[in-house]
């Protein structure tokens, strides 16, 4: 059974009070998460170790980096490395947001070495993927998509990309209001799994979660959810709720 997960991108929010504070307000709503369920808090740097502190001991509930350098070590002032990460204990590293993508020029070729980066020391990545308005009134988005994967993670074994966890995310519904609908989510999510059992083999294929962020609510989680291909969200400004983030994790599968 593939892995359900909701996982929080946090983004540039918050102050390491207001963080603690939102995830003890989380966890006393008292979720309980199954054994093929998890929740994900991707949080800011400074702040992991804090969020890592009050998720001790909850089980089925992990910490993510919300990116990480595509280096190993060196003289990259303000970067953090996938081993810096490793070392205080997270598990997972969201790559290729599409922020990062637009705001920072993160190429398919940079977000490949990152992936190799992580793999090397032990860290699952959250892969991003995903287009525009402009792409998506094209008729283009498979393409597109199926572009960042083959370029991303093509040079990756099946084994690696066994439990694999892939991100889509139409950039032209991330904080706008906007969602795409869970038949457009179906579509393409389905799509994905295709693209990567053509290359990877279909049980692979199948053992690999895609989670769907774009303005993913506590009113539309579960019909998203409830999508065959859809495993979880990646979730933004809702994840800052706590009464919103606990309804979204009780609506995985």
């Amino acid at each position: 059974m593939r892995k359900q997960i909701a996982a929080a991108n946090w983004k540039m929010n918050l102050t390491v009070q207001q963080a603690e504070t939102l995830v003890t307000d989380i966890i006393a709503a008292g979720v309980e998460l199954k054994p093929n369920q998890e929740a994900v808090f991707g949080v800011p740097f400074p702040y992991i170790t804090s969020v890592q502190k009050k998720l001790s001991g909850k089980k089925n509930m992990n910490i993510a980096a919300q990116n990480c350098y595509s280096k190993v070590c060196g003289a990259y002032t303000g970067e953090v490395s996938a081993e810096m990460l490793k070392s205080i204990g997270v598990p997972y590293v969201i790559i290729g947001h599409s922020e990062r993508r637009e705001y920072f020029k993160e190429s398919n070729a940079e977000l490949a070495e990152k992936v190799i980066i992580c793999f090397e020391f032990g860290l699952k990545p959250i892969f991003c993927c995903g287009e525009d308005l402009a792409i998506r009134e094209q008729g283009t988005q498979n393409d597109f998509v199926e572009t960042q994967l083959k370029e991303s993670l093509f040079h990756l074994t099946p084994q690696q990309m066994t439990g694999f966890v892939i991100a889509y995310e139409p950039i032209w519904a991330i904080g706008t209001g906007k969602t795409a609908s869970s038949a457009q989510a179906q579509e393409i999510h389905a799509h994905i799994r295709s693209v990567l059992a053509t290359q990877f083999g279909q049980d692979v294929a199948d053992s690999i979660s895609i989670l769907y962020g774009g303005s993913v609510k506590a009113g539309n989680a579960k019909e998203i959810f409830g999508q065959p291909d859809v495993d979880g969200g990646l979730v933004g400004g809702a994840s800052l709720v706590a009464t919103d983030f606990a309804t979204i994790i009780s609506s995985l599968k």
